[in-house]
């Protein structure tokens, strides 16, 4: 029985130096906003209202799903995915095509879970500089999300009324 120990995954398909390189821009984008903020005299929030949280967790579920999954957010995509299926909802499936940086950008942008994290510090980071205009960018994402589950509440209802 022989292992490959120098593989990480069976295919040998994960572009390793690829998220290393993602990781380290995330990293980056962090610190140049805590050194910008610093200088800036920005005062952090001592604490954040479970509102907030909500607010912001909501927002960034729909700009994670809006950036990874619409079809009008495609152009972002293209470059780093192809288009793999339709999905439900108006939504699409996009696969990471390339190798190396851009499959890892690519795996980044078609996958909402992988989005969020960079969406939420995005989001988090306009919180602490503006709160206000990081509010009402949240409630503007929020109310799609309340907008599309009440669009599939209204589809499931008329399809239990037909059938």
């Amino acid at each position: 029985m022989t292992t490959d120990d120098g593989r990480y995954d069976d295919q040998d398909e994960a572009p390793l130096a690829g998220y290393a390189t993602l990781a380290t821009a995330f990293a980056a984008g962090a610190v140049l906003f805590s050194v910008a903020a610093r200088r800036r005299g920005v005062r952090l929030p001592d604490r954040v209202p479970p509102w907030d949280v909500a607010l912001l967790g909501t927002a960034t579920f729909k700009a994670s799903r809006l950036l990874s999954k619409d079809r009008i957010t495609s152009f972002v995509r293209a470059p780093f995915t192809r288009r793999a299926e339709e999905g439900a909802g108006g939504e699409v499936n996009d696969a990471p095509r390339g190798s190396g940086v851009r499959r890892a950008v690519g795996e980044l942008v078609s996958c909402p879970f992988c989005t969020a994290a960079w969406v939420a510090g995005s989001l988090v980071a306009c919180y602490a500089a503006a709160p206000r205009s990081a509010r009402l960018v949240s409630v503007g994402l929020s109310a799609l999300t309340v907008a599309d589950w009440l669009q599939y509440a209204w589809t499931w209802t008329e399809q239990k009324t037909e059938g």
